[in-house]
């Protein structure tokens, strides 16, 4: 008896402590909902109509969306412009040469220990030169990722992140280290456009880079629908998901599936200055968050079909959404921030400070919503 109170108790400790978290649901337990949501295998190749099918009735915002980090954060090695503008790519830890060499048709990875050397093509590129960007390459169905990436900052190779070896056995895993199955369907889910179909990965028939079916689901019958004379007009949404209808918990969580949500950062394990690469789970840590507000949406800042902003200024608007712009006027219902003491704009570049990610050798902006202060600890 006195064991199953504890044990309840116990329960009931973790159900307070789950329902008071600013996130809700990890993307797993999302995916196992009906409904879309990113990442979620398809049922069928014949479901995608390709965003070029979008282009007819949404040309603005597909001609916009070929510009940003999302559409390009996949491509085949032998297209990827990092490569090809860098053509000799080099790094050296201890008695390891890593050399990545591009031509014409393909780039070659190669690493030697001075004695003994190995190469291979590489098949894939993840990520853009904004900050970074990673390899694959395939030796008969296996996927192996290289043990080096592209770093912006750099300008050169270094450790892939957390992929670093202070003493590895041998020259094949200083080289790479093989992918599992699920892990290649993973990084594919976030990175490409229709690459799992039915629980497999189909490499043959994947769009590269994030594409409108990406984040509203597979549109062949949305296509059909509103190519029919029998459509209603402005029935715009028929057949496809718009993620503009979830609530704003819900909203973030949508983008966490590939940025990172509260619940998969803590599962994952991924502590400290690392969590800023992960912007839904960071901005969710926000006093201002509460358990929830529109005006803090990811897409409240960011528009997804759209060039990253990177100025300050260009944030201040949303700012001004929930704040005060003028010393002395009461927060209301509408305007509950109070005004800035001490400045009326680039509200940002004080509130969301650049942290510097040493593995990634370069800074993410914390989207942890804060007043700073000078020499505190890292807030998690």
């Amino acid at each position: 008896m006195r064991h199953r109170i504890f044990r309840t108790a116990i329960t009931v400790l973790l159900l307070l402590q789950v329902s008071a978290l600013p996130g809700q649901l990890s993307t797993e337990d999302h995916l196992a909902d009906r409904g879309f949501w990113p990442t979620q295998p398809a049922k069928s190749r014949k479901d995608f109509a390709g965003p070029e099918a979008c282009a007819s009735c949404h040309s603005n915002k597909f001609a916009s969306a070929q510009l940003t980090p999302m559409k390009n954060g996949a491509m085949m090695a032998a297209t990827a412009e990092v490569l090809k503008s860098h053509p000799h790519l080099h790094f050296v830890a201890k008695q390891y040469q890593y050399a990545i060499d591009t031509g014409q048709d393909a780039s070659r990875y190669t690493v030697t220990d001075g004695q003994r050397s190995l190469s291979y093509e590489l098949t894939w590129a993840f990520g853009t030169a904004r900050v970074g960007q990673s390899y694959l390459f395939k030796d008969g169905a296996q996927y192996y990722e290289a043990r080096v990436t592209y770093f912006d900052k750099l300008k050169n190779l270094a450790f892939t992140p957390d992929r670093d070896l202070s003493s590895p056995k041998d020259l094949a895993e200083a080289m790479y280290r093989p992918v599992p199955t699920q892990e290649i369907q993973r990084c594919f889910g976030c990175h490409t456009t229709a690459s799992d179909i039915g629980g497999k990965f189909d490499e043959a028939h994947l769009i590269p880079g994030v594409t409108c079916e990406a984040c509203h689901g597979p549109g062949a019958n949305h296509v059909r629908a509103m190519n029919s004379p029998s459509v209603v007009p402005n029935a715009n949404d028929v057949a496809i998901f718009n993620s503009a209808r979830l609530n704003p918990v819900e909203a973030v969580e949508f983008c966490g599936a590939c940025h990172g949500s509260w619940w998969d950062v803590k599962l994952a394990g991924v502590k400290g200055v690392s969590t800023t690469r992960s912007a839904p789970y960071r901005l969710v840590t926000s006093r201002c968050w509460g358990k929830g507000d529109q005006r803090l949406e990811c897409t409240a800042c960011h528009d997804p079909h759209a060039p990253l902003q990177t100025e300050a200024a260009g944030y201040d608007k949303a700012c001004l959404s929930c704040h005060l712009n003028a010393q002395g006027v009461k927060p209301s219902a509408s305007l509950p921030g109070r005004a800035c003491p001490v400045g009326t704009g680039n509200c940002t570049s004080c509130h969301m400070p650049k942290v510097y990610v040493p593995e990634m050798h370069d800074t993410f902006t914390d989207h942890r919503i804060r007043i700073v202060k000078a020499g505190e600890p890292f807030p998690e």
